[in-house]
């Protein structure tokens, strides 16, 4: 059976706006921690806020987020 997982370019993008995790938490409001986990591929985030931090980033959501299949 393959596994999936969601990975994301959250970090990289993040780090192309110049914005430390907690700037971008509050732009899009949530806490630091919930970036932290997300950009570590700890938590999968909502589409709700996956499309908030794609706009915040101004990437396409598909951009920021793949799913890999191993």
């Amino acid at each position: 059976m393959e596994e999936r997982l969601l990975t994301n370019t959250l970090k990289v993008q993040r780090a192309k706006k110049d914005l430390t995790q907690e700037q971008l938490a509050q732009m899009v409001g949530v806490t630091r921690k919930t970036i932290n986990t997300v950009e570590n591929g700890k938590y999968v985030p909502s589409t709700y806020l996956a499309l908030k931090l794609a706009g915040v980033l101004k990437v396409p959501v598909e951009e920021l987020f793949q799913i890999w299949e191993g």
